[in-house]
This record gives structure tokens, C-alpha cells and sequence, in this order.
């Protein structure tokens, strides 16, 4: 017998078939990685690997699980030391670690701008952002992606505390923010800015410290969060901050406060896959020459529009989520992994094919990819 719970759930599900954005998860296999957010390679880096068992070996005794939150019984002497080099690798007065970058950025939000205060957000800032926004208490508003003179007319408007909130790197379009305008701009008004340093940790900057600091704008960001998930193959995140701000988020951020952190070997694979990042100039490098190489390679027959941005994102502009299927369908049945983005995702009318680029792809399957994109 169908309960109307049970008849809730199938006709949502109907919908998503009916909008043609219906999400399966997928294990598709053999293909060229062209999809995933291993930039330089660390996600399956052998020697990365060895390091991490040297690291753990050399730590003696340890838990599988962090076995409770960090104010429970999941801190110890090791995470701190690992804060203590973030903080200092990352050139920030402090360090908290967070389970995820989708938490870090809830959870900032979601507890720091309060009743009163306005976030002012660039509209193409990532999910964990939109969400943590709805939680809060204060007031908010977008402005147009990049746009500084929208963003300067909202920040002159706005109420309370001003907190503006973007990323470094896109992670739709690949493209990079006008961080020098955006600080001075937020200096101006006496806002505090908030950047989201995902797809900028790794690849950006000297020893892949990001856009932030290759910039030397660290003093003039309130929060900078980088995630491991991406180019440092690991997971979790940090929030790089003030002491003060810190010690705030331990009191008061609810996913901080009630997760169970992350385990010793997550955090040791966190540690080692910063000094193995100190090494990887050359891969950074290589991953450039090839964003290059792929630009270069498309020709006046192309009907689809690059986003061409010097990022190692770079997105194919399709009309509609069939046509992106297809699309997709078609480059992968030429053996090169590459993912659609649909609506609701992306907004109607700049639904995708995203392409990553990554150090270990080679020049070949680069230029055949090229080719074969030209060819559709």
C-alpha cells in the first residue's frame, strides 16, 4: 500500500525525469579523466601514498576513527600540530580544520554575519555558500558575477556588519576574481571579505597557496577557506582566520561544534600532501602548459563556445540539459571522461559540458580531446 509520504517521493522523482535533470550516481570506467578535480595528480600519487604510510607508521599507536567531535573526544595533540602548520604554511595568524569545504562555508555564515548585518555574495558563489547564507539571521544580497561597480552599489546600501562572500576560482566557469578590487573595495566600506579558495589551492601562487596569497592580499581577507578535496587530493577543509575568529567558531559554529572530526589518517594525508605541494612546481606548470595547449586547439568550426579561462576549468557553453547530454555522451563514446551540468545547477541557458585539465593528462590525449570537440 502506497503511503502519501511514499506518493510524495515518486512524484518528485517523476519531475526531475520530466525537467530532464534527473541525478544518478554513475561508475563509469576506461575513459580518460577529463572530469575530476585532481588537478596535479595527488589523489592517486603513489609516492604521495608512501608518504602518508611513513607518516602513520611513524605515529605508533593510532584510532581508525577520531571517535567524537573536536570539544568531545575527537581533538588531540596531532590535529592541533596540523592547524599549527596550515596556519603557518598558509602564512594566517590561525587555523581550524573542518570535515568538508560544503561545512566550512555553512557553517561560517550560518554563525558569524548575525540580525542586523548583511552578506553581499557574488551570484555564482558555490552551493555551501547559498545554503549557509539561508541559515543566517542576516540580510543578504547578490551582485552581478565580477561586476565591481554592482558590488560597490550594494556594499554602499547595505546595513550592520558587511561581510562580502566569493570565490577565487569559479567552479563552473573556471574564471578568476577581481581580488586586488574586491579587497580594496571591501576596505573602503569596512566590510570583511570571505574567499572561497577551492579550485585556487594548489595550482595558484608559489608552493599552491592560492590566488589570496600569490596576491599578498592575506591581511586584507577576514576568511580565507581551502578545501583538500581538489588539488591537494585529500579531504576536508580549513578556515584560515584571527585567533579571536577561531576561538569564535569553536563556541558558536554548529558543524564545527557537532561533527565528529576527521581521523588521524585523514589528517595525516592532509599534512603530507601539503609537503609534497611544496615539490610540485613542475606539475603546476605542466597543468598550464596544457590549458594552453587545449585553448589553442579549437578552430573557427567549433559550434560549441569555450568559456576560455586560464584555469584548469574550462567549460563548454550548450543550450539546455538534452543537448548537454548528448553532447557529453558523445566525447565520452570517444573514450575521454567529461560530465554535463545541468539546470538547476547552472542557471537556464548556460547549462555545460566542464572539462578539467590535469597535470597527468598528456599532450595526445589533449589534442585528440580538441579534435574531437571540433568534430561535433
Amino acid at each position: 500500500m502506497s503511503t502519501p509520504i511514499q506518493q510524495y517521493i515518486k512524484a518528485k522523482i517523476l519531475q526531475r525525469h520530466s525537467e530532464n535533470n534527473f541525478r544518478s550516481l554513475k561508475v563509469i570506467k576506461g575513459l580518460t579523466d577529463f572530469y575530476s578535480n585532481d588537478y596535479l595528480g595527488f589523489a592517486h600519487d603513489e609516492e604521495l601514498k608512501r608518504r602518508v604510510e611513513m607518516e602513520t607508521k611513524s605515529a605508533g599507536q593510532y584510532l581508525l576513527g577520531s571517535t567524537g567531535s573536536r570539544l568531545l573526544s575527537g581533538n588531540s595533540e596531532y590535529a592541533e600540530s596540523v592547524e599549527r602548520f596550515l596556519a603557518e604554511f598558509y602564512n594566517a595568524e590561525s587555523a581550524l580544520i573542518f570535515n568538508s569545504g560544503f561545512d566550512a562555508n555553512y557553517g561560517v555564515l550560518s554563525s558569524l554575519p548575525y540580525r542586523g548585518d548583511t552578506i553581499i555574495y557574488d551570484e555564482l558563489v558555490h552551493a555551501s555558500i547559498h545554503d549557509g547564507i539561508r541559515n543566517s539571521r542576516a540580510g543578504s544580497t547578490g551582485f552581478e558575477h565580477n561586476d565591481l561597480a554592482d558590488l560597490e552599489k550594494k556594499l554602499a546600501s547595505a546595513n550592520g556588519l558587511k561581510y562580502v562572500i566569493i570565490e577565487s576560482v569559479y567552479s563552473m566557469d573556471g574564471d578568476f576574481a577581481p581580488l586586488k578590487e574586491i579587497a580594496t573595495l571591501c576596505e573602503k566600506y569596512d566590510a570583511g571579505l570571505i574567499v572561497d579558495e577551492a579550485h585556487a589551492v594548489g595550482i595558484c601562487g608559489n608552493k599552491g597557496m592560492g590566488l589570496v596569497a600569490d596576491l599578498k592580499l592575506e591581511d586584507k581577507c577576514l576568511i580565507r577557506i581551502n578545501t583538500f578535496g581538489k588539488a591537494i587530493g585529500a579531504h576536508g577543509a580549513v578556515m584560515l582566520c584571527s585567533k579571536d575568529l577561531k576561538v569564535f567558531m569553536i563556541n558558536y559554529c554548529r558543524p564545527f561544534i557537532f561533527s565528529t572530526s576527521l581521523p588521524f589518517h585523514s589528517l595525516a594525508t592532509i599534512k603530507c600532501a601539503h609537503q609534497f605541494l611544496i615539490e610540485a612546481d613542475s606539475r603546476r606548470k605542466e597543468l598550464f602548459e596544457l590549458v594552453h595547449l587545449f585553448q589553442q586547439q579549437f578552430t573557427a568550426r567549433t559550434k560549441l563556445k569555450l568559456s576560455g579561462c586560464k584555469s584548469p576549468i574550462q567549460s563548454l557553453i550548450v543550450q539546455g540539459n538534452e543537448q548537454a547530454k548528448q553532447i557529453a555522451l558523445n566525447i565520452q563514446q570517444a573514450g575521454f571522461d567529461v560530465r554535463a551540468i545541468l539546470y538547476p545547477t547552472v542557471a537556464k541557458g548556460t547549462e555545460r559540458i566542464r572539462i578539467c585539465i590535469h597535470s597527468f593528462n598528456t599532450k595526445q590525449e589533449v589534442i585528440k580531446l580538441a579534435e574531437v570537440i571540433n568534430s561535433l
